[in-house]
């Protein structure tokens, strides 16, 4: 493992999926301060406050257009690689995160909520583009076959990362006041600034300046800096049988890939495990983790000292992942984090229906928050990403890419938007669901989808034949 190597995944990673798992928690901590806001700002507007439905939708849209806003950028990044290059798609994207820092950190100045909505949904279409389209395949792209699991959950790693510093800083010591909240949201510009600004230090991925570009001299002087080595001429006839071969080769389309036969088991697997990622619970856990820690009884003045407590866990279970995948394999950290999530969310159903007969019950909800969060961070968090690029051959790849993509955001969106309603209508029963989804994948995974782990894709193909 190179440190041009290593460098290249942190900062990729940093001003990617870290800014990803920011801004998945970063509502959580000021709800009620931009609730107010809102209220208030309907007040100064229409002479009247919003109801507390009205409101609640007003707030659940605000948290979920982020997901809508990942959707159109997922569709986009293809193209966005395609004519840029990896690098130059990051920059663009990080310009965006600039845009909607500034639009998140002046709404209260002007008074405008629909400006935070905006900049929800522009941080939104940064993350579908840079990190689920540049971030997470960067591996496959540029690493050693031995360090493409390691370095395939590092993106991964650095969103459970970004989730405990949005709840390290809305802390009331630190930006959890009210008078904070703006800023607390625009801090997304300071790690895409970073990003921004050392992002030309580093050379562009390999395969697209010769494949794309046909550049074979700048090619090699990249593998020389990524690889650490002078002798790279292997790595550089691969990559031209690739683009010989990608040069005969018909690249599928969406419609294409549902309809073909030889792979549908691959696609339908690409659909149970991206879908079952977002449905598992773990975006309401992140977006509404307050909420959830209020209603099991914890004691206001404690619930974000429990939350900071909770993201500190998901980083120790990151690494834990990181450093094991190699190791175990895809399918053991897939389907044991899939049963820890379903079983918790059991858990939190159990205890907050007996807290009233036993207070003590509160903090077993507690740990079953922070084993859904292990669990889900273990293995759900990256390794559907690795199961999609493992599954199918190059010409395939791509509109699997799309289809998983499009997967995660919708339902990430779904979740985000109607949490809020089915804890309201169903209770505790709520987090059932969850259970029943995870527990669903996980037999799924353990059924159908194989060992990927050093195999190429034509083994892969027979054993699903």
């Amino acid at each position: 493992l190179t440190f041009p190597l290593l460098s290249v995944t942190l900062l990729v990673s940093f001003g990617s999926s870290m800014l990803y798992g920011y801004n998945l928690a970063v509502v959580n901590s000021p709800a009620e301060h931009i609730k107010a806001f809102y209220n208030a700002t309907w007040s100064q507007r229409y002479g009247h406050g919003l109801a507390h439905g009205p409101l609640t939708l007003l707030y659940a849209l605000t948290v979920s257009i982020f997901a809508l806003g990942g959707l159109v950028g997922s569709l986009l990044v293809g193209m966005l690689v395609e004519r840029y290059g990896r690098n130059g798609a990051l920059s663009r994207s990080a310009l965006l995160v600039l845009l909607a820092g500034g639009f998140m950190g002046f709404s209260r100045e002007l008074g405008s909520p629909e400006m935070v909505i905006i900049g929800r949904s522009i941080t939104g279409l940064h993350s579908g583009g840079c990190c689920l389209g540049c971030a997470q395949p960067l591996p496959h792209k540029i690493a050693p076959k031995n360090l493409r699991g390691f370095l395939g959950l590092m993106p991964s790693f650095f969103i459970c990362l970004g989730v405990f510093s949005a709840q390290v800083l809305g802390l009331p010591e630190l930006l959890g006041e009210d008078r904070f909240w703006p800023l607390f949201l625009s801090v997304v510009v300071v790690p895409a600034s970073l990003q921004l600004l050392l992002l030309h230090c580093f050379p562009e991925s390999p395969r697209y300046l010769l494949i794309e570009r046909n550049d074979v001299s700048g090619a090699t002087k990249a593998l020389h800096r990524f690889l650490g080595t002078p002798n790279v001429q292997d790595v550089i006839e691969e990559m031209k049988e690739e683009q010989q071969s990608l040069s005969s080769m018909e690249m599928v389309s969406v419609w294409q890939l549902l309809r073909d036969r030889s792979v549908r088991w691959q696609t339908l697997s690409v659909v149970v495990v991206n879908a079952g990622m977002q449905l598992s619970g773990i975006d309401a856990i992140w977006f509404y983790t307050n909420t959830i820690f209020e209603n099991t009884g914890i004691p206001a003045s404690q619930i974000p000292y429990t939350t900071v407590g909770t993201g500190a866990i998901e980083i120790v279970a990151g690494l834990i992942g990181c450093f094991t995948i190699e190791r175990v394999g895809r399918r053991p950290l897939i389907i044991t984090g899939f049963c820890a999530m379903g079983v918790c969310s059991a858990g939190i159903t159990v205890s907050l229906l007996l807290q009233a007969a036993l207070p003590w019950m509160r903090y077993v909800s507690v740990a079953c928050v922070v084993g859904i969060i292990a669990g889900f961070c273990m293995g759900p968090a990256g390794v559907p990403f690795l199961m999609t690029a493992e599954l199918f051959m190059q010409s395939h790849r791509p509109a699997a890419y799309i289809v998983g993509g499009s997967l995660n955001w919708f339902c990430n969106f779904t979740v985000g938007f109607i949490f809020p309603f089915l804890q309201m209508s169903a209770g505790a029963f709520c987090y059932l669901v969850f259970c029943g989804v995870c527990l669903l994948v996980a037999l799924y995974v353990y059924l159908v989808i194989p060992e990927t782990k050093n195999k190429t894709f034509m083994e892969i193909s027979h054993i699903f034949a």
